[in-house]
């Protein structure tokens, strides 16, 4: 009976069953499993937390710079000694399903690959409370998978072994918040001057958001971002229903009142600190305890005497209680280190790097790009514009553009291109862009490094259009490195605790400009600082060869230039926008003049390296090169070959040889007789 149940059972059925039953037996098997695994984690003790080392910056020659290690501000709370108001923040932010999950939040997992999947990127991390505290206690912050699979298993034991709530009072008590300060009660103290207990809605948003990125987040260095990020919490907190909007939107406009700190001001180059901070976080994924406390070592290309040289020379000549500000970047053209920074007068008032973040208006600084596309177009310094009023139709004439010059001073003349240069004349600036074609100096622009928004108007010329001196050292030491643009680096090499390189830099370098036209360029803009030039009052301070341009607005004064070895950019105005003085407008020449002067002593005076391709005649400047010279006030010039005049001179008048006399037939006569008669 019983085989003929089973012959008449269908064999779907069968394997239906058969399937069930294997599927029923492995689920007990991984039940039993996961029970086992659960009690052996929960009976396992947890590692011993990360010892924090030492973390340091060095120099290019081996000084060290900072060092980042023990003098932890951290102060231990519980949980009922924490503000209702940061908890609920900080849960929203960064991990709101805390009391539901196990330590890892599967729903955060999937809703976090699906961001990224979207974006191809990892815009959003999954880690909840627990994985972040596991990480924090004992394990380092290296982006890898067994890292993260480590941080899993931590993350379940902590479970296993602490309630939720011990798990979040620890957090709180190990979160970092930036200026080497752990734990809430820290935190508090450092911002608001005040106990964790007390923070209010608007101070607990704030905080809570700082620790995403304290350098991006601290009210001490980017207040902006801070407040941006504070809204994201107070929103987040709105969607959670723990704080109604009406409540929200009052903490928004809540003014926060910060406790005065100390926020680093004894460091050494600290807005360049700030600068490889970000870079190597970027790169490398490290997060701010690691800089802290990781051991790394991070090898630059500052050169600290160069740094304090340029910082004396800012404190120099910018009043300490005035609100002018000034910026200076300096870049080894030849291999693109990053020799020094200053992003603003006083680090300790003000953290904004204007070296990187403020753009501003060049000005006549602006003015090589068009003469170098000129240079490249066939132009020579020979080249003539009248330098008088002028207006300058484009947009197919239905527009008009009249610059003029400064102090609506003209020579009323023909000039050629290196007093356009020397005397910064505006109108022949403006002729030149027109003449080459606009978009042609936006393509000679962008291949010497910069890169801020340029639109094709004649007021270009003029340097109208904002850019940073970041920029601006990067093309000037283009052209200082005869047209091979190299990519500017400030970190060489950073190493692990065990001495694993992490990152080390591959200098990246092209030819963007021949050398020909690059030097013939430097050539001219070496008159900047002779007699009649813009420059010429620091001519005195600068004992060596060395080019560069002025620039002025009604907000701005610029000076940048370069000798074979460094080139730099100095920026002078206020953060606001505000017109600039007669005399502060002058400040940026000899804070110029004086870095590269004392940073390149005592090394001796090198000359702009003579490329192939170049070549020099005595030049009359009353002509043009296609008409007979008269050469009575002729001066050596430098063209690519092929552009040299038709006509040139010998040389100057004063060396110019007689033309040897005939001699007679009588002369020679006389000579033979008389050595016939010895």
């Amino acid at each position: 009976m019983n085989s003929l149940e089973h012959s008449e059972t269908p064999v779907w059925l069968r394997r239906l069953r058969k399937l069930f039953s294997f599927l029923f037996s492995s689920l007990v098997i991984m039940a039993a499993a996961a029970v086992l695994l659960l009690l052996y984690l929960r009976s396992q003790a947890l590692p011993a937390t990360t010892v924090l080392q030492t973390s340091e910056i060095y120099d290019i020659h081996g000084e060290l710079i900072d060092s980042f290690h023990g003098g932890q501000n951290r102060q231990m709370v519980s949980l009922d000694e924490i503000s209702p108001y940061l908890i609920q923040a900080v849960l929203a932010i960064e991990d709101e399903r805390f009391y539901q999950h196990f330590g890892i939040d599967p729903r955060g997992v999937a809703r976090s690959a699906l961001v990224n999947l979207k974006s191809m990127s990892k815009q959003q991390g999954s880690s909840t409370i627990t994985m972040q505290l596991a990480r924090n206690l004992f394990l380092n912050h290296d982006r890898t998978w067994s890292r993260k699979i480590k941080e899993s298993i931590y993350a379940l034991q902590l479970e296993l072994q602490l309630s939720k709530d011990q798990i979040l009072e620890q957090y709180l008590n190990q979160i970092y918040y930036g200026h080497s300060t752990y734990g809430i009660q820290a935190a508090s103290q450092l911002f608001f001057g005040k106990d964790a207990s007390e923070l209010t809605l608007a101070e607990s948003a704030l905080l809570a958001g700082v620790p995403k990125g304290p350098r991006y987040y601290s009210p001490f260095w980017d207040m902006d971002n801070s407040l941006q990020r504070q809204k994201l919490v107070l929103n987040a907190m709105v969607r959670q229903n723990l704080i109604t909007q009406e409540e929200a939107d009052q903490a928004a406009k809540e003014t926060l009142v910060f406790q005065e700190a100390n926020r680093d001001s004894d460091s050494e180059a600290p807005y360049f600190q700030d600068y490889v901070r970000r870079f190597v976080s970027q790169e490398l994924g490290l997060s701010e305890p690691s800089f802290e406390t990781g051991g790394i070592r991070i090898y630059t290309t500052l050169d600290l005497r160069a740094q304090k040289i340029a910082e004396e020379a800012m404190a120099k000549h910018l009043d300490a209680e005035s609100e002018l500000q000034g910026a200076l970047v300096a870049i080894d053209p030849r291999n693109g280190h990053i020799k020094a920074m200053v992003g603003g007068k006083n680090y300790e008032d003000n953290q904004f790097n204007r070296v990187f973040t403020t753009t501003r208006q060049p000005g006549s600084s602006f003015k090589p790009f068009v003469y170098l596309t000129a240079l490249e177009k066939g132009f020579t310094v020979l080249n003539k514009y009248k330098s008088e009023p002028t207006a300058f139709v484009y947009d197919d004439g239905k527009k008009t553009y009249e610059p003029g010059n400064f102090n609506n001073h003209y020579e009323n003349d023909w000039i050629d291109m290196r007093m356009a240069i020397a005397k910064s004349d505006n109108i022949y600036a403006v002729s030149a862009l027109m003449d080459v074609g606009a978009d042609n100096v936006i393509d000679t622009a962008r291949r010497l490094g910069i890169t801020s928004p340029l639109s094709p108007m004649p007021s270009m010329a003029l340097g109208t259009y904002p850019v940073s001196p970041f920029e601006m050292a990067t093309a000037y030491g283009t052209l200082a490195n005869n047209g091979v643009k190299v990519e500017p680096i400030a970190v060489l090499k950073v190493v692990n605790s065990k001495g694993k390189v992490l990152y080390e830099a591959e200098p990246k370098e092209e030819r963007v400009v021949e050398a020909a036209h690059a030097y013939v360029l430097t050539h001219m803009m070496q008159s900047v600082f002779e007699q009649g030039g813009t420059a010429h009052r620091v001519s005195s301070t600068i004992k060596r060869p060395v080019a560069g341009k002025t620039g002025s607005t009604n907000t701005d004064a610029w000076m940048v230039g370069y000798t074979p070895e460094l080139a730099a950019a100095v920026w002078i105005g206020y953060d606001r926008g505000q017109s600039i003085s007669n005399a502060d407008s002058y400040k940026s020449a000899p804070i110029f003049a004086e870095f590269i002067e004392k940073t390149l002593d005592p090394v001796p005076p090198k000359i702009f390296p003579i490329p192939e391709g170049v070549t020099s005649v005595y030049v009359d400047p009353a002509a043009d090169g296609s008409t007979a010279m008269d050469c009575q006030a002729s001066r050596l010039e430098v063209f690519v070959k092929g552009t040299e005049p038709v006509h040139y001179c010998k040389g100057p008048p004063e060396l110019e040889e007689e033309p040897p006399a005939e001699k007679s037939e009588s002369s020679w006569w006389e000579l033979f007789k008389r050595w016939w008669n010895e």
